[in-house]
Formats: C-alpha cells, structure tokens, sequence
C-alpha cells in the first residue's frame, strides 16, 4: 500500500485530471473562443463615412469551434444572426486545419480520462508493472496536455494565419464586405490553457510523489540496570 503522502499526491492529481477532462468538454461545447468587432467596410465606403459615423457600421463577431453568431452594422441598424460551422461553413474555411484542432482536444479528453484512472490506481495501490506506476500517470499527463497544446497552438494559427474571423465574417455575405478591427481570445480558449497547465501540475506531483524523504529515528534511552535495582 502507499504511504499516506503519496496516496494524498495521487489523490489530488487524479482530481485535477478530472477537472481537466470537464473543462476540455464545456470549451468545446460554448462557442466563446473568440469574439471580435468587424468594420461594415461596404456600408462606411458608401456613404464615406467619417470617425465619428464609423460607430454605426461597427457590429460584433463570436465563435466557438461548432457554432457562434455575430451583429451586423450596415448604418441600417443592428442584424443578429447565428451560424453554425458544420457542414456548410467549414468548407469556406481551412477544413483540414479546424478538423484537427477538434481531433487534438478529443484525443486530450482521452488522454485526461485515462491519467484520472492511473492517479486513482496509484493512489489505491503499488502497480507491479512500471508502466501502472507513476511513469505511467507521467506519460498519460504528458500527452494530454501535450494535445491540448497542439489544439490551442492550431486555433492560434488558424485565427492569425489563416484569418478565421475574417471567413466566418464574411460568409455568405454577396453585398458587403466585413474587416476585422478587434479580435480577443475568450474564455473558453483560457479554459484549454488552464487545463494543459493543470496537466503540468500534475507532472509536478507525480514526481514530488517519488522523492523518498529520510525518515526521523528517534533514539531510545538505555536503562542501567544495578545491583541494587535488581534488590528492590
């Protein structure tokens, strides 16, 4: 059986890999990965508007990685509208690209489940074989986070390289023409973040769990026996 400072160890990682696993699903599942503002540029160009008047062809942009909505400003007043990215829009945008951000944070939430289920092992139990052990939790924390990362870098990408708010911006619009003059990461792109950071936490755990620390003796005193003890 453990000792008790490894079981809490274990105990605590596990938690944070669960924790980990439901924040990957909630982020996937707002679409609050990006929000923005985005210029009417059509519209401002028409009437040559000037700073002053901008503010009435300057609408709103949010998206998640499924769906979001934004706010069109064409000096007509304020349009809402929603959209979904499958399976029309995604082939306006870098399919294979955005398929793989997906794929990389489902295969985290793997990974997340399966490092829950090392930590608990070792937290219950010494595993025999090594890779049960806590170089087994170590690697399945690795890969985790290390998806979560590739997932987030992608989105990164996607966004400044190959101008995703932009696409969505200006799908299916035929009249007018949307720029980009704001965009933010939101929350749940921080979310991601925080839990490939909490993987790393765990990582740090694990290996705190493999320190031996000197166990404290404490000295016996010895007692004398004499001649006249032993007479009374």
């Amino acid at each position: 059986m453990p000792g008790c400072f490894k079981k809490t160890l274990f105990a605590l990682a596990s938690l944070i890999s669960f924790v980990s696993f439901i924040l990957i699903v909630v982020a996937m599942g707002i679409p609050k990965w990006m929000t923005g503002k985005i210029l009417c540029k059509t519209g401002a160009d028409l009437v040559n508007a000037t700073d002053p008047e901008l503010v009435k062809f300057i609408g709103e942009i949010y998206y998640g990685l499924f769906r979001g909505g934004k706010i069109r400003q064409c000096g007509l007043g304020g349009r809402r509208s929603k959209f979904t990215i499958f399976p029309h829009m995604v082939k306006k945008l870098n399919t294979g690209l955005h398929v793989m951000i997906i794929m990389f944070l489902c295969v985290a939430i793997f990974f997340s489940l399966v490092s829950f289920g090392f930590c608990i092992l070792n937290a219950i139990k010494v595993p025999y074989r090594a890779i049960n052990g806590p170089a087994g939790a170590c690697l399945w924390n690795f890969l985790a986070g290390g998806f979560v990362v590739l997932g987030v870098t992608s989105f990164m990408a996607a966004v400044k390289l190959h101008h995703l708010t932009e696409r969505i911006a200006n799908f299916r619009e035929n009249v007018f023409q949307f720029v980009i003059l704001e965009e933010r990461f939101e929350d749940c792109f921080w979310i991601c973040v925080a839990s490939a950071t909490a993987h790393a936490a765990n990582l740090l755990l694990i290996a705190i769990s493999g320190i031996h620390f000197p166990k404290i003796k404490t000295k016996t005193e010895e007692v004398n026996v004499t001649a006249e003890d032993i007479m009374y």
